[in-house]
């Protein structure tokens, strides 16, 4: 099966849905299950439980923080349709343990690909983490507070990737 190429400058990677500000969760499993609900509801994922079972089995094999209080839990799966971010912002006061060696996250971000899209997959994961590197990227998401802005600074930032 071939794979379609991804074009970073069309791609919706989030949209205002996939956002969610103030977000509360007890685990970073349970942020993952507010977040993968949202894809779900976009129709961007076909089977909920199936997908966060991937997810969460990927978060099991290796810790998906990132400096700088992120968390990028990501599964490429059968039951994606679409290549997706959904964003968290976490309610000032809470965060996610992830895994990062400088302590919790208070922005995750779920990357959903389709199975069969490991280029793309590893495309978006590096470009995406890329950006999280950068300490004004991730201030800028934290204070927006907006999110159709949040999903601006995601897709946009994919924009910028080198080929």
């Amino acid at each position: 099966m071939s794979e379609k190429p991804l074009d970073l400058h069309d791609a919706d990677l989030t949209t205002p849905d996939l956002v969610i500000l103030e977000m509360e969760a007890a685990s970073k499993e349970e942020a993952a299950a507010q977040l993968a609900g949202r894809l779900y509801e976009a129709g961007r994922i076909s089977d909920l439980q199936a997908f966060l079972d991937q997810v969460n089995s990927r978060e099991h094999q290796m810790a998906t923080g990132l400096p700088g209080g992120v968390g990028l839990p990501h599964a490429r799966s059968e039951y994606v349709n679409q290549t997706s971010i959904a964003v968290g912002v976490t309610r000032f006061g809470h965060s996610l343990d992830f895994g990062a060696v400088d302590g919790p996250a208070t922005l995750v971000l779920l990357m959903a690909t389709p199975a069969q899209s490991f280029s793309e997959h590893l495309e978006v994961l590096a470009t995406i983490a890329r950006s999280l590197f950068k300490e004004n990227f991730r201030e800028s998401l934290r204070r927006a507070h907006d999110a159709e802005v949040i999903a601006e600074l995601i897709n946009s930032s994919l924009v910028f990737f080198d080929h």
